[in-house]
């Protein structure tokens, strides 16, 4: 009697946090939740930004990062490693920043 109904589960399944399952708010929750916790340290949240880039890109290549989502966050991510310490807070204190779809021609538009 070889059968038995409770044989052992594939190894195959996914963690419940496997990234295919991101969106677009959970990749920007994870960059504002970065910078927000370095509110007043913005030189330790740029480091950590640099390393999130590298997994964007690994990201990116496997597939699981479109294309649209990457430019999204390295657009931000360009204007969070470049800005002044002054400008940081106005980054972080900015809704419209935070939002999905946000472009930074928006920016030239306000002026």
């Amino acid at each position: 009697m070889g059968w038995w109904p409770f044989g052992k589960k594939t190894r195959s399944r996914r963690r419940i946090d496997d990234p295919l399952r991101k969106d677009t708010r959970q990749w920007l929750s994870e960059l504002r939740d970065v910078c927000e916790m370095n509110f007043d340290n913005p030189e330790g949240a740029r480091r950590q930004i640099r390393q999130m880039q590298v997994h964007w890109h690994h990201a990116y290549e496997e597939g699981v990062l479109p294309e649209y989502n990457r430019e999204g966050l390295e657009s931000r991510a360009f204007r969070l490693l470049l800005c002044s310490d002054d400008e940081w807070m106005e980054w972080l204190d900015n809704e419209e920043f935070w939002k999905p779809g946000w472009r930074p021609e928006q920016d030239l538009d306000e002026d």
